[in-house]
C-alpha cells in the first residue's frame, strides 16, 4: 500500500492530500530515510512523522486497505 494511503487509512494523518504534501516536503521518513508518497509500506517499517511540535515514531504491524475507527490503531504501535 502507498505511504500516503497508509497514513490516511490508519488515521495518523487526517487527509491523503496532506499526507502526500508532507511526503513531498520531506517530513515523513521510513527506516530513517525520507520517503515519497508512492513508497510501498511493509510490515516492520518504522515511520517518523514530523508534523507539529512533537515528532511521532510508529512501527507498522499490519497493512490493510480498509480500517474502521476502532481497528485503525491496531495497525501500528508507537515507538519512543
Amino acid at each position: 500500500m502507498r505511504l500516503d494511503k497508509y497514513l490516511k487509512v490508519t488515521r495518523l494523518i487526517k487527509r491523503r492530500t496532506i499526507a502526500n504534501e508532507a511526503c513531498d516536503a520531506g517530513r515523513i521518513s521510513v527506516n530513517g530515510k525520507p520517503a515519497r508518497a508512492s513508497y510501498d509500506v511493509k510490515v516492520g517499517d518504522v515511520l517518523e512523522i514530523n508534523l507539529g511540535s512533537k515528532p511521532l515514531k510508529v512501527k507498522v504491524l499490519e497493512v490493510s486497505e480498509y480500517a474502521t475507527k476502532e481497528t485503525a490503531s491496531t495497525q501500528y504501535v508507537v515507538v519512543d
